[in-house]
């Protein structure tokens, strides 16, 4: 964070100290052509979300938003209550010491999934080409593959923390379809379970310049009794780089209790 706000602060400080050199120049000598202004950058493009973003919780959100998606908890099967019930994560409203908790990415160091990974109190960076865009989240630097080049989901889809990725564009939204998780996730920091049978819609769109949203369809008839719905914040951080964040790093979280 330092280096972030390092970063801005330095900015600031050589902004401050161009205009006077600006207009030392500013004024053409006699007889010397006038070259053209130069034209205004050209403004993003509603489908352009380059750039390192992070999570930006409204007012009410910020109640929960550290550990699950809504106010309310989802509507579970049998099945999902028990599995529920059964784990102990250190969050939510059955709070377990860190001693105590079997949460797998506190644990053991899992990828959180998706879309739990938004939960990670850390930015990421979206990089858009024309056939993928890829997310490349600071924790644990992992990275999220969407495939914008027209191809289905595959048949035979291996299983895996974040899933199988498509996208594609309804009008400047972003339709995102993931599918093929395994279960070695929760659906987020409180202990939601999922099945693989989880499947996840995202539709990304920028409000402006500065701000994307990311309405988010949580489906598992196995889990969850109906689809949960949520909707996430995200703002430009134009300053900001991604860090080095290793979880095998932190692995003994056992210290943060103290």
């Amino acid at each position: 964070m330092w280096t972030r706000i390092g970063t801005i602060v330095l900015a600031g400080v050589a902004m401050t100290s161009l205009p006077s050199a600006l207009c030392a120049q500013a004024a053409p000598q006699s007889g010397m052509a006038q070259s053209a202004p130069a034209s205004a950058a050209a403004p993003a493009s509603p489908r352009d979300f380059s750039g390192v973003w992070n999570m930006h919780a409204s007012p009410a959100q910020r109640k929960f938003l550290g550990s699950t998606y809504t106010a309310q908890p989802p509507d579970m099967t049998a099945w999902g209550n028990e599995k529920y019930m059964s784990y102990k994560p250190s969050n939510g409203p059955r709070t377990h010491s860190l001693t105590e908790t079997d949460d797998p990415v506190l644990k053991l160091c899992l990828p959180p999934g998706t879309p739990r990974i938004y939960l990670q109190p850390f930015p990421f960076q979206i990089v858009m080409t024309p056939k993928e865009m890829i997310m490349i989240f600071e924790y644990d630097h992992t990275i999220r593959q969407i495939f914008m080049d027209g191809r289905p989901h595959p048949e035979d889809v291996t299983p895996t923390y974040m899933g199988n990725s498509i996208g594609k564009w309804d009008g400047d939204t972003l339709v995102v379809d993931t599918v093929g998780f395994n279960e070695r996730t929760w659906l987020d920091r409180d202990g939601h379970p999922h099945s693989d049978q989880l499947h996840v819609v995202e539709r990304f769109h920028k409000t402006d310049a500065e701000n994307l949203v990311d309405d988010i369809t949580i489906e598992d008839p196995k889990a969850l009794v109906k689809p949960w719905k949520t909707q996430l914040n995200f703002q430009l951080k134009p300053g900001w780089d991604i860090m080095e964040l290793a979880c095998t790093d932190n692995v003994d979280f056992v210290n943060f209790e103290k």
